[in-house]
């Protein structure tokens, strides 16, 4: 899916520069940018993120669960 996005002059001639140096495209560029803002939100990026992250939730014990467990055993 395309999408328009509008940078200003002096922005553009940064990426653009960035992009040479890095041997990178833009469309790179703009791959991982995106990619870290989702990450950074903890929002996931793809399927496997998104599995990975609904595995890790079922897995870990609430904090309040792990409280109460400790305090039975302390008992």
């Amino acid at each position: 899916m395309r999408k328009l996005i509008a940078f200003d002059d002096d922005t553009l001639d940064r990426l653009k520069q960035l992009g040479r140096d890095r041997k990178s495209t833009l469309q790179e560029l703009a791959d991982e940018a995106f990619a870290d803002l989702l990450k950074k939100h903890n929002i996931p990026a793809d399927l496997r993120d998104a599995l990975r992250k609904s595995v890790n939730l079922d897995r870990a014990p609430s904090r309040a669960s792990a409280r109460q467990k400790s305090g039975k055993a302390k008992s």
